[in-house]
């Protein structure tokens, strides 16, 4: 048995909560969430008579932060397993506001679990992320319990208006019940100011393999287990992706089966210690420098904590004496020797970045992340369009 796919414009979120609707009660066609809508934009994929697994009820397409595309299969099963899970680490359904793109797994899954709850969601719509508009809409909320899930820029955007004054956004984050922040590491700084104002947050890990967050908080919800293989992370539960839409191989890649346990393999560095699950970085966001191996994401983490840098990204650049190096792509500036000395003492030498690029804001994927691709462009520039410091 096989379903009919449908790709539906992700600009208008109503629309694919009604399919999603269709999807995951009567059997309805495999939703496609896509901006724009278009087939061409994904190299006229679906074709004329191609279908999805019976079981399929979304399809989210993602080229991720380091560009490489992937179409993950998701099934009624994992959907409402994940809402479910949601549900129960939060204390309940609930109404949702949805500022996410609907075309991305934590938007979709927004949706998901307001058809799971039999609650009409909110939507922010398409454009930049305005703080005060997100506290109207809030405003509107008149659920029981009311649940919003945000990525840290927008958080941050929200904390910043509540400091310069704007208590119309200090009321929307008080509001929510519970506020799902995910996407990227959160800043401990930020969760402070944050938690300070009165939200109630909680950190999410998953992705799209595992249909959205698994992980609260450092804790597995659900029935999700994580291990760590070798260093690497590694999932389990009944959320798992059917796999890679006409992609065999990355599949089997992928997913794998352990004494009978379907697993997925993260490509994230962590460790699970008395069940409490810490994430290091991407396996993939190692460079060797110098002959040594140096993360990426620990650097990142280090500088984070140097206030005038401002939001930060570091990236890998080609060097021709040490292969490649770090550098830091950042909205604020500070001196590279103090940046360098305090890398160093935290990390080695090898990870101490070789420069500071700075520019007006960060390249940014639809869904908030950092665009990673976009901003090792902008390193390899080398001061020609930014400045260096």
């Amino acid at each position: 048995m096989t379903r009919e796919y449908r790709v539906v414009d992700a600009g208008r979120p109503a629309e694919v909560f009604v399919a999603l609707r269709a999807a995951l009660a009567d059997g309805g066609l495999a939703v496609v969430p896509r901006s724009g809508g278009s087939q061409v934009e994904s190299g006229g994929w679906p074709g004329i008579g191609e279908r999805a697994a019976q079981n399929v009820a979304l399809v989210i397409e993602t080229s991720g932060s380091t560009g490489v595309p992937k179409r993950v299969a998701l099934s009624v099963d994992a959907l409402l397993a994940s809402a479910a899970a949601s549900a129960g680490a939060m204390g309940g359904q609930g109404q949702w506001l949805l500022a996410l793109p609907a075309h991305y797994v934590a938007g979709a899954q927004v949706l998901v679990r307001s058809l799971a709850a039999g609650t009409e969601p909110v939507y922010y719509g398409e454009g930049h992320f305005d703080p005060l508009r997100f506290a109207e809409l809030a405003a509107e909320l008149d659920g029981d319990q009311l649940y919003t899930s945000l990525v840290p820029v927008q958080l941050a955007r929200l904390v910043e208006a509540v400091e310069a004054g704007a208590r119309e956004a200090g009321t929307a984050l008080r509001r929510f019940d519970g506020i799902l922040v995910g996407g990227q590491s959160l800043d401990p700084r930020l969760r402070e100011r944050a938690e300070t104002l009165g939200a109630r947050l909680s950190t999410t890990y998953g992705s799209s393999e595992t249909a959205g967050g698994c992980v609260y908080d450092g804790v597995p919800i659900g029935t999700t287990a994580v291990r760590s293989v070798e260093g690497l992370l590694e999932i389990s539960g009944p959320t798992l992706a059917e796999g890679y839409v006409g992609d065999e191989q990355r599949t089997a890649a992928s997913f794998h089966e352990d004494g009978g346990v379907r697993w997925y393999r993260t490509g994230d560095l962590g460790d699970v210690v008395d069940g409490r699950v810490t994430v290091r970085g991407r396996s993939d966001n190692v460079i060797i420098s110098g002959g040594e191996k140096v993360l990426l994401d620990a650097v990142e983490r280090v500088v984070r904590g140097m206030p005038a840098l401002g939001e930060v990204v570091v990236v890998a650049a080609d060097d021709d004496e040490w292969g490649q190096v770090p550098v830091v792509v950042a909205t604020g500036s500070d001196s590279i020797a103090d940046v360098r000395d305090l890398v160093a003492r935290e990390l080695g030498r090898a990870a101490a970045p070789a420069r500071i690029v700075t520019v007006a804001d960060l390249p940014r994927l639809s869904n908030g992340k950092p665009d990673r691709v976009g901003a090792a462009r902008l390193a390899r520039v080398d001061g020609s369009a930014s400045s260096e410091t």
